[in-house]
């Protein structure tokens, strides 16, 4: 199949998907006219780099996985290394997190002191 043919079949934009074969986590094979061709594999190996994507991994994460980006992920038990690239992400959202309630609970004591005070437009 054909690029926009995929992307149509993943719901992806053809953009990302030249991104993912930048990136080394996608092949097609090219004809002589230089039109990208994809087998059916890439449909669900496309699936899985968004529901790693959408699990909050980076690109950077899921290069080194790439090997791994057929079958039925999500069912996978993960290996070892793949659990502590998990940890680091869990610990980067954490700290992520923690820095959004720090400045959701400032705003909003500001907001309530305000709601007390002079305006000053």
């Amino acid at each position: 199949m054909r690029i926009g043919e995929l992307a149509k079949a993943t719901g992806v934009t053809t953009r990302a998907l030249r991104f993912y074969e930048e990136q080394g986590l996608l092949t097609a094979a090219r004809s002589r006219n230089g039109y990208r061709h994809y087998d059916e594999s890439a449909i669900e190996r496309v699936a899985n780099i968004r529901y790693l994507l959408d699990s909050g991994l980076t690109m950077e994460d899921i290069r080194p996985l790439g090997s791994c980006l057929q079958g039925d992920l999500p069912a996978r038990r993960l290996s070892s290394s793949a659990v502590a690239l998990v940890d680091r992400r869990l610990a980067v959202l954490d700290e992520r997190i923690a820095a959004l309630t720090r400045a959701r609970e400032q705003l909003a004591s500001r907001a309530s002191a305000a709601r007390g005070g002079v305006a000053c437009d």
